[in-house]
């Protein structure tokens, strides 16, 4: 199994999954994790610089999920803290489960929380994207 954490800097979880600067994947076997790798986000539209924050968030061009969905399609899981909802769908019809966890919490510290069945889950999904 591999779950994806969407990092910041390699230290925290990232509070959205579309902005995240990157993936920490963890390989994982009989509940314990075996090894990790590091994922660049260049997947997402936050990531290439096709959205601009500001007063209001909007999206110069419309855009899909479907580079990041297929950069994380080995992984059955994305935890983060943060994510639109159409992101979360997108991942889900694609038979990987996207979670929104609880922050302050390092990447490690997340997928040790998921695999022990006690990862605090924050509100639900983002609805900014409409």
């Amino acid at each position: 199994m591999k779950i994806a954490v969407a990092c910041t800097d390699g230290i925290a979880v990232s509070p959205h999954f579309g902005r995240s600067r990157r993936f920490v994947v963890f390989a994982v076997k009989n509940g314990k994790i075996e090894g990790q790798e590091v994922r660049d986000n260049t997947y997402t539209a936050h990531a290439q610089g096709q959205c601009h924050d500001g007063a209001e968030h909007h999206h110069d061009q419309p855009h899909t999920h479907a580079d990041v969905v297929e950069a994380l399609r080995d992984c059955q899981v994305v935890l983060c803290g943060g994510m639109g909802w159409r992101a979360a769908e997108d991942l889900k019809s694609n038979g990987i489960q996207a979670l929104v966890i609880a922050l302050p919490t390092t990447p490690e510290q997340a997928v040790q929380s998921y695999l022990a069945g006690t990862l605090k889950a924050a509100s639900g999904f983002c609805r900014c994207h409409e």
